[in-house]
């Protein structure tokens, strides 16, 4: 029933079309909300930092020419402190390459900044969305909502990164040697956040697309060195440094791991040692990523086999958060054709309520603590269950099952009618 009632934004064109426009009027209506917050119009002057205000002070150090300490923690938070008066802290490790994207945000007001980042990475995943889902693409939108929703209200770049996954998969598979180089100047774009593109290297890897491959390698060390040249040789190790400082930051359980969609954060949150929840996370991701390969060895569709790629992205790191899930929209997209041959109705929608319950829980518990610390109450965001990280392992075995059964169903189908035919025809 629940599957159904989703499912009712594809049924008709009228519909697709009502859900769209919904879907699409409550996100504009929430970029326009953000913008006015982050300029702080009106009544909005006392506000807490989010990860978009440190998108604009390192895009500022660009022009100032010392980058390099945004990723020397303390002074990181200095700078915070000087710029919105912060309390909370947010570390920087993104590698160079991002810090020459967001370099022209620092030539606008934080607001105007905002809107443009937004509006753009925005319309470029929904372009590149609505390319691979086609007639689906309205029921797509309603269940990653949730995942839409956060992504804007904290400015980060998850429109971006979803936008060249599915770059990636509308490109890959084509015949021409144009398609697969795109596809490898996307791949290598995904520089800006590398451990949300090991999964569709293992996929180039594993379906030998060299000439893929070797553009994104290409195209990773040019841009390596033109940072180099940019900033200095000193950016590597600084950047080397924060990183290892981040992750002593998450041993300590510094980092909102509620909102985090890894498996570590999931072992974390339960109380299991940060050691072992590495190697928890580790093995996770390894059976992922073997996921892909299962895909692959069981023939499944370019298509398929893409999807759970797009879906295993955001399941290898443990520093995945809920702004990383419109990665899963597009991996929901591209396996919409498959879930609706052969998922029941109960699985589609406990694939569905899997995906809305990973992108809205970190949000909705957001809420909650500024209810509760509004009140007064003492709360451990660290006491706080990843759930979304839980969710999302369960939709991805939950799907790799129905579509190996498929698979068995589909092969055990073509095995009889072999037999029925050499019974009609013996030799």
């Amino acid at each position: 029933m629940f599957a159904k009632t989703l499912e009712l934004a594809q049924s008709s064109e009228a519909k697709r079309t009502m859900y769209t426009r919904l879907v699409l009027g409550a996100v504009t209506i929430g970029v326009l909300a953000k913008t006015i917050w982050f300029a702080r119009i009106g009544p909005l002057q006392q506000r807490g930092l989010v990860d978009f205000d440190d998108f604009h002070i390192v895009a500022q150090r660009v022009w100032l020419g010392d980058v390099h300490q945004a990723y020397q923690l303390d002074k990181l938070f200095q700078m915070q402190r000087e710029m919105f008066g912060a309390t909370n802290f947010l570390p920087w490790t993104y590698p160079p390459q991002f810090n020459v994207l967001i370099a022209p945000l620092a030539l606008l007001p934080i607001g105007l900044a905002y809107f443009l980042f937004t509006a753009a990475t925005l319309a470029f995943f929904l372009v590149t969305l609505r390319a691979i889902a086609g007639r689906a693409f309205a029921l797509v939108l309603v269940v990653t909502f949730p995942a839409l929703a956060v992504t804007l209200s904290c400015g980060q770049n998850g429109f971006l990164t979803a936008g060249l996954i599915g770059l990636i998969c509308l490109n890959v598979e084509k015949r021409d040697a144009s398609g697969q180089v795109f596809a490898g100047l996307a791949l290598a774009a995904m520089v800006i956040k590398p451990h949300l593109a090991v999964a569709m290297a293992v996929y180039l890897l594993i379906t030998r697309r060299w000439v893929t491959l070797l553009t994104a390698a290409i195209g990773v060390l040019a841009s390596s060195v033109l940072c180099t040249l940019l900033f200095g040789p000193q950016i590597w190790p600084a950047l080397f440094d924060a990183v290892r400082a981040s992750a002593s930051y998450l041993e300590r359980g510094s980092y909102p791991l509620f909102r985090m969609i890894s498996s570590y954060a999931a072992l974390h949150t339960l109380g299991v040692a940060p050691a072992l929840a590495f190697w928890g996370q580790a093995i996770c991701a390894g059976l992922a990523l073997l996921a892909i390969g299962v895909a692959v060895a069981r023939k499944l569709s370019p298509r398929t086999a893409l999807g759970v790629a797009a879906l295993v992205s955001v399941m290898i790191s443990p520093y995945a958060y809920d702004y990383d899930l419109p990665i899963v929209g597009i991996g929901l997209a591209l396996l919409i054709p498959d879930l609706t041959r052969a998922a029941s109705s109960a699985e589609r929608g406990i694939i569905y309520a899997l995906i809305l319950v990973a992108g809205a829980y970190g949000m909705l518990e957001t809420a909650g603590l500024k209810v509760s610390q509004g009140a007064h109450h003492a709360v451990k965001h660290q006491m706080i269950p990843a759930v979304g990280a839980f969710a999302v392992v369960l939709l991805l075995a939950l799907i790799l099952r129905i579509l190996l059964r498929r698979c068995h169903d589909t092969r055990g189908t073509q095995d009889q009618s072999v037999v029925l035919h050499n019974a009609g025809h013996p030799l």
